[in-house]
């Protein structure tokens, strides 16, 4: 027996180094395309070459979309592609671009991140269905267009995800590598995670230039998104486009536009504008937060050294312009949204839903309640107490973009008239979220500099034990209801020390106090290391939020692909997930609220079908099959029986043709 449990497990090992080889090279094979544009424009990036991967994905799911053809004409696309740009690339020849020193170590640690994820990779849930269910459809669905991937037959775009190009980027890792998209979103993180390492050091190196504060940038941005909330914080949904457009997209948009700041060229502003354009595309409220604190960069960088004007600006119109074009295309669908300029309803189940993110004035002024800056635990309220010390390095860009950048998030997050008409634009869900984009890596990196040249030796240890003290003190608060972030005078400590900081910059005109700090980080950030690896190991998920396989094979089996099915909120949402088939109801909180997808009247509809059983219910949908779950429901209904197991019922609401 204890050497058929050993051979049961050498298998599965080979079946999950297996899977992660197939994975990855089917990973490559969709950056492909991407990588070929980026040298053939002259660029030597991860950055670049997943934004061009990205626009190149985005114009074989245009064509396929307007053709009504499937995704493997996207595919072969995408292989035209890139057979096209090699052989000009060949007939051209290749540009000899730089690139950032020690990025290969960047990549290894970040590897080693990504077998870590492996471990932590959580069964897929909440929005992951919502993404999984999309991805699904574009997969298996015949005659694509906008609509067919949506989760209603009769519902209407979401204004985040109006266009899927994130989920056509998991569809064709999936088509490549012959695997189910379940399993993709589970463990692509792990692909995705060196990728991941490697933009923030690019940003890291493109601002400071400087290998241990790119190395430095790095390792802080993990620390602080992937291990310290634990079982592998953020880092675990990088497969979901709200991640990974913050976690890979935004690091590697920014990186382009710093280094088209510092020395402009044409592939490298074409490089920042196809970033941009991916961005808004992926996830448009965060093209227009990274807008934000580059704007304060480009602001303090010309009151300082009156320089980077033009090319700066330049940048700026490279992430703006083909966001912006995009943004005026959604912007029909964002105006259908209830959540975007909300009535006094929409306010107050906001204020609810939000309480403790907000400081809520009236219903007409609110703001971000400054407790937010500081929930994402030791490194963040470490890199808020380091902001004021970028004064003395005025001279360096890292230095306006931490004063400049910080500057302008707090002003727009914690100014009611700002943050009130910032939530009107994009919701209050949103909005809430531009907080993540305060330089907290940047300013970690950079203060760490000032303070080695400042305290020389000493500072190794003190950064061990500050690091220690911050983690048991300031572990981080990451529930969705904030219970016990630090405390709000950090923040404004911060505040007042970014605009010292901004005045000092005026004032001293002598050089940078700065020197290399990279083992007194690695000193700060190891306890908050260690303690995301005590705490590593995903949960179980209820048994409630889960289907059996059996009506999950049953459905695949016995339902065509696009067929309605019907049954309570909970079951829907993961039947969309499992199978390419449509719903007719979801949890109201996980569909945008618009006039076509009615998510409230919808779940009225299903809590009053699961009381009465009215068949009317489900046939006013165009439902063909029913699903009753037992521990939800208890209705009987006169109708046949597809499946049937102890817990789940698949009733054929109409008869087969």
């Amino acid at each position: 027996m204890a050497r058929l449990g050993e051979c049961g497990r050498a298998s599965r090992a080979l079946t999950m180094v297996f899977l992660y080889m197939k994975l990855a090279l089917a990973t490559a094979v969709v950056l492909a395309p991407g990588w070929l544009l980026a040298r053939t424009f002259g660029v030597r990036s991860v950055s670049a070459s997943l934004a061009w991967a990205l626009v190149v994905v985005f114009c074989a799911l245009a064509a396929t979309f307007a053709l009504g053809s499937t995704l493997t004409l996207a595919l072969v696309l995408l292989a035209a592609i890139a057979l096209g740009v090699a052989a000009l690339g060949l007939f051209r020849g290749w540009s000899q671009a730089a690139k950032a020193p020690g990025r290969m170590w960047a990549l290894f640690w970040g590897a080693i991140v990504g077998v870590l994820l492996w471990i932590a990779a959580p069964s897929v849930q909440g929005d992951g269905l919502f993404h999984l269910a999309r991805a699904r459809k574009l997969l298996d669905l015949d005659a694509l267009s906008l609509d067919r991937v949506s989760e209603f037959a009769d519902g209407s775009l979401h204004p985040g995800y109006a266009f899927p190009l994130w989920h056509g980027f998991l569809a064709l890792i999936a088509k490549v590598a012959g695997e189910d998209p379940e399993r993709v979103v589970v463990h692509l993180p792990s692909i995705l995670a060196p990728l991941a390492v490697v933009v923030a050091f690019e940003a890291g190196w493109a601002l400071f230039r400087r290998t241990w504060a790119a190395g430095v940038t790095a390792a802080a941005q993990v620390a602080m998104i992937s291990f310290a909330p634990g079982m592998g914080g953020a880092y675990v949904f990088l497969s979901l486009p709200a991640t990974s457009s913050r976690q890979l997209l935004v690091p590697a948009a920014l990186a382009l536009a710093l280094e088209s700041v510092r020395s402009p060229s044409l592939g490298l502003v074409a490089s920042t504008a196809a970033a941009g354009f991916a961005l808004a595309v992926v996830h448009p409220t965060y093209a227009i937060f990274l807008w934000i604190p580059f704007v304060g960069f480009l602001a303090v960088r010309a009151l300082w050294e009156r320089k980077d004007l033009q090319t700066g600006a330049m940048a700026l119109g490279a992430l703006f312009v083909p966001a912006a074009l995009f943004m005026l295309w959604l912007r029909p669908i964002v105006d259908d949204t209830r959540s975007v300029s909300p009535d006094a309803d929409e306010l107050r189940r906001a204020f609810e839903q939000y309480r403790g993110q907000l400081v809520v004035h009236s219903d007409t002024s609110y703001n971000l309640a400054p407790e937010v800056f500081t929930r994402a635990g030791a490194v963040a309220v470490a890199a808020l107490l380091l902001i004021p010390l970028a004064g003395f390095a005025a001279r360096r860009r890292w230095s306006a973009y931490v004063v400049g950048g910080s500057l302008a998030v707090f002003a727009v997050l914690l100014i009611p008239i700002l943050f009130t008409g910032v939530a009107d634009l994009v919701s209050i869900s949103q909005a809430r979220r531009a907080a993540g984009f305060l330089p907290f890596a940047f300013a970690f990196a950079g203060g760490m500099g000032v303070l080695a040249r400042v305290v020389g030796p000493l500072l190794l240890p003190l950064a061990l034990g500050a690091g220690m003290f911050f983690q048991i003190v300031y572990p981080g608060d990451f529930e969705y209801i904030l219970k016990d972030p630090a405390p709000a005078w950090i923040v404004w400590i911060s505040v007042a020390g970014a605009v010292a900081a901004l005045v000092i910059g005026f004032v001293r005109r002598r050089p940078a106090l700065e020197k290399g700090a990279a083992l007194a980080a690695a000193a700060f950030l190891a306890p908050v290391i260690g303690g995301g690896l005590l705490d590593w190991n995903p949960p179980d998920p209820p048994a409630i939020a889960t289907l059996s396989p059996g009506l999950v094979d049953a459905v695949r089996e016995s339902v065509a692909p696009g067929t309605i099915v019907f049954s309570d909120t909970e079951t829907s949402f993961r039947l969309a997930a499992s199978a390419p088939v449509y719903i007719a109801v979801a949890p109201p909180g996980h569909v945008a609220d618009t006039e076509e997808n009615r998510p409230y009247e919808r779940a009225r509809d299903a809590r009053s079908f699961a009381r009465t059983g009215d068949l009317s219910i489900p046939a006013s949908y165009g439902a063909e099959f029913v699903v009753v779950d037992r521990l939800r429901s208890r209705q009987e209904l006169d109708l046949p029986v597809v499946f049937e197991d102890e817990r789940f019922t698949l009733y054929r609401l109409t008869s087969p043709a």
